[in-house]
């Protein structure tokens, strides 16, 4: 429950882990045809993982910050166990869709990122897997800042 400063809880950066990783379980879901025709195709090459990471830091050094559906509500020390299982569920339901997707589909599709723009399936996956680190640290730092008040 201890919140540094303006800075979300534990509890609320796993429950912001689970709404970004709970549409992409979605997007990963629906027929191939549907990221194409409703955000068109890759006109470029992916960026790498170190790529996006940078991007992304880039636009949170200019302030952006989560919003709408992505910003957690309070979460309850007894709602732990609960978020925990969701955000496993969510993570083992989206890489059970990864086999249907080629190496070109991961490349050549497009999903929207709120702060991001459009994001090619890879760059999207690239992004969550810093999104998890990037939030863990988060949490980190604001738990050890608790050790030293």
């Amino acid at each position: 429950m201890f919140k540094h400063g303006d800075k979300w809880t534990a509890g609320q950066q796993l429950e912001h882990i689970y709404l970004g990783v709970k549409p992409l379980v979605l997007a990963f879901s629906l027929p191939k045809l549907f990221p194409r025709v409703l955000f068109g195709k890759a006109n470029r090459p992916s960026k790498n993982y170190e790529g996006l990471v940078q991007k992304y830091q880039g636009v949170l050094a200019k302030g952006a910050k989560a919003s709408g559906q992505f910003s957690p509500k309070a979460v309850a020390v007894n709602q732990k166990a609960e978020i925990t299982k969701q955000v496993s569920g969510a993570v083992r339901k989206l890489t059970a869709k990864l086999d249907r997707f080629s190496e070109v589909d991961l490349d050549a599709l497009l999903l929207p990122h709120p702060l991001l723009g459009k994001l090619t399936l890879r760059e999207m996956l690239y992004f969550t897997v810093y999104h998890v680190q990037h939030h863990h640290e988060i949490t980190k730092r604001n738990l050890s800042e608790r050790r030293t008040q």
